[in-house]
């Protein structure tokens, strides 16, 4: 009797069976390509609200231009989530998410900051030119050194520098709170609300991230949830105010954390656990 000790209990392949599990193979395939294309296209998102933010802010639609911007920030928090959700982190997601980040969260806020003191004029302006030019530079700077510097150890809660998103978040709030105002060159407090944040961007002062908080794999999304229904609310009842206090908040969080951190004390402990 002939040995089949090698093939015994496989099926015969067949030309039917090859053909099945080539379409099978092929399907997974595609699949695959499209969730490792799913999260480039928040990011592309992400750069068509920038580049929209820009084209309206010429136009003098600085509102809108703060909404475009805005939703900028959401397609930036949302890709990166998408992107450890299906697993498709990649070098070319990062290169192509920074690269995004630079027209949402660099041109445009310093584009829509100019175009408020400047009042829309095409004259030379030296001071707007100079402080818009370092929020571009120092963003810029702030993306190619978090793209460059990878260091093990470090801790991933904390943003060395703040984070772009975050500073143009700034730019936002005060267009919303007191855009009218910010109008004019004899106005040159605007100029703070630019030059604060920029320097920021490409400073060691450490920022907290937010990524663990929006990771799909948090054990424990209570705070996350608690937050985010906090936020709604605040949004949907009191936007400018939600706004301003989010992003000066997040702004002056290195000065304010330590102070406040006392008073975490005075909260029940089985409350901060589940919070945590």
């Amino acid at each position: 009797m002939p040995s089949t000790a090698s093939g015994e209990g496989r099926p015969t392949p067949t030309r039917r069976t090859a053909t099945v599990e080539f379409v099978r193979g092929s399907v997974r395939g595609s699949r695959r390509r499209a969730l490792a294309t799913l999260p480039s296209l928040f990011t592309l998102g992400n750069m068509m609200c920038g580049f929209a933010a820009i084209l309206v802010s010429i136009h003098g639609q600085y509102t809108l231009a703060a909404v475009l911007i805005g939703l900028s920030v959401l397609f930036d928090i949302t890709d990166g989530a998408v992107a450890r959700l299906v697993g498709a982190v990649s070098a070319f997601g990062l290169q192509f998410d920074s690269l995004a980040d630079l027209v949402s969260f660099g041109l445009a806020p310093a584009l829509l900051a100019f175009t408020l003191f400047s009042e829309g004029r095409d004259e030379w302006d030296p001071l707007g030119w100079v402080v818009c030019f370092l929020w571009v530079a120092c963003a810029a700077i702030r993306l190619a050194r978090f793209n460059t510097t990878i260091d093990p150890t470090a801790d991933k809660r904390y943003f060395t520098g703040m984070p772009s998103p975050g500073a143009a978040g700034v730019v936002l709030a005060s267009v919303f709170a007191f855009g009218d105002q910010m109008q004019g060159r004899d106005r040159l407090w605007v100029l703070l609300i630019v030059a604060v944040p920029a320097l920021l961007m490409v400073s060691t002062v450490r920022f907290r991230s937010f990524r663990s908080l929006v990771s799909p794999k948090s054990g424990r999304p209570y705070g996350l949830v608690a937050a985010a229904v906090a936020l709604v609310i605040g949004f949907a009842t009191v936007p400018v105010v939600t706004g301003c206090v989010l992003a000066y908040g997040y702004l002056l969080a290195p000065v304010l954390v330590p102070l406040l951190s006392p008073l975490a004390r005075l909260v029940p402990a089985r409350l901060r656990e589940v919070l945590t």
